[in-house]
C-alpha cells in the first residue's frame, strides 16, 4: 500500500533523515518510537509531504508521491492528526469538519454536514457541533481532529504524539477511537511516547535512532527481545513498558 524507498531530509546542512525505507501494508498499524530529535515527526511529515524529502521516493499504491503535484489529492488519502489539534478557533466544531471538503468541492455543504454530523454521533460529541474549540476539552479536539481527517475518506491516518498534550484522564478518549479505527481496517502510523499504548496496540513497531530505523519488528519482539544496543538502553530508560 506504501513503501517509503531510501527518504532522506536535509535541513541546510542539518541531515535529518538519512535513509528511510519502510513497508506498510493496508490494515497495518506501525508504531515509530525513539528518542526526541530522531527523526519520527519527521518523518511523517515527509510522507504526506508537507515536508518534501531531500530525495527518495513515497510509493502510495504505485504511484511515487514526490513526483505528484496535486497535493490536495495526496492529503486526501493521507490524513494527518497533529499533537496540537490544529482546529480553526474562529469556526465551530461542525464548520472545523466541513471546511476542506466544501473547499475543495469534494461535497456539498449539505453532503459534508451531513457525514461530519454522523461521524460526530459516533464518537459521542454530536452535541457539540455548534461549540467552539475553546469550549472543548484536550480529549474532545483531539477526537474533532480525527473526524475532520476522515471525512476526507482517507485511506491512511499518521499521528503525530496525538495523546501528549492531554492530561492522563483524556488519553483514553482518544485511544478509543483509535482502537474503533483500528477493528475496521484503517491503516495507522503513529509516533508516539506512549510506550504501553503502541506495545498494545500496534501490528508493528519501528525504532528510529540518528536518522534512520535502526530496529523494527513485532511489539513482542521490539519491547521483550531487542537486538541493538541503542534500542536496549532506549527501553531501560521508559517505565511500566
Amino acid at each position: 500500500m506504501l513503501e517509503l524507498k531510501n527518504i532522506k531530509k536535509n535541513f541546510g546542512e542539518k541531515k535529518v533523515l538519512k535513509g528511510i525505507n519502510l513497508s506498510v501494508k493496508e490494515g497495518d498499524i506501525i508504531g515509530i518510537i525513539g528518542t526526541s530529535g530522531c527523526g519520527k515527526s519527521t518523518l511523517l511529515r515527509c510522507i504526506n509531504l508537507l515536508e518534501k524529502p531531500t530525495s527518495g521516493e513515497v510509493i502510495f499504491k504505485g504511484d511515487n508521491l514526490v513526483d505528484n503535484k496535486d497535493l490536495e489529492i495526496i492529503r486526501r488519502k493521507i490524513g494527518m492528526v497533529f499533537q496540537q489539534f490544529n482546529l480553526f478557533e474562529n469556526m465551530t466544531v461542525l464548520e472545523n469538519i466541513t471546511l476542506a471538503p466544501t473547499l475543495l468541492k469534494i461535497m456539498s455543504k449539505e453532503e459534508a454536514e451531513k457525514r461530519a454530523k454522523n461521524l460526530l454521533k459516533k464518537i459521542g460529541l454530536e452535541d457539540k457541533a455548534k461549540n467552539y474549540p475553546d469550549e472543548l476539552s484536550g480529549g474532545q479536539k483531539q477526537r474533532v481532529a480525527i473526524v475532520r481527517s476522515l471525512i476526507m475518506n482517507c485511506e491512511i491516518m499518521l499521528f503525530d504524539e496525538p495523546t501528549s498534550a492531554l492530561d492522563p484522564e483524556m488519553i483514553g478518549e482518544v485511544t478509543s477511537l483509535m482502537r474503533q479505527l483500528a477493528k475496521e481496517g484503517m491503516t495507522m502510523i503513529i509516533v508516539s511516547h506512549e510506550m504501553k499504548f503502541i506495545k498494545n496496540f500496534c501490528t508493528k513497531v519501528c525504532f528510529m535512532n540518528n536518522g534512520v530505523i535502526e530496529e523494527e519488528g513485532t511489539p513482542t519482539e521490539i519491547f521483550e527481545n531487542p537486538q541493538g544496543e541503542k534500542l536496549k538502553l532506549f527501553l531501560s530508560k521508559i517505565n511500566n513498558v
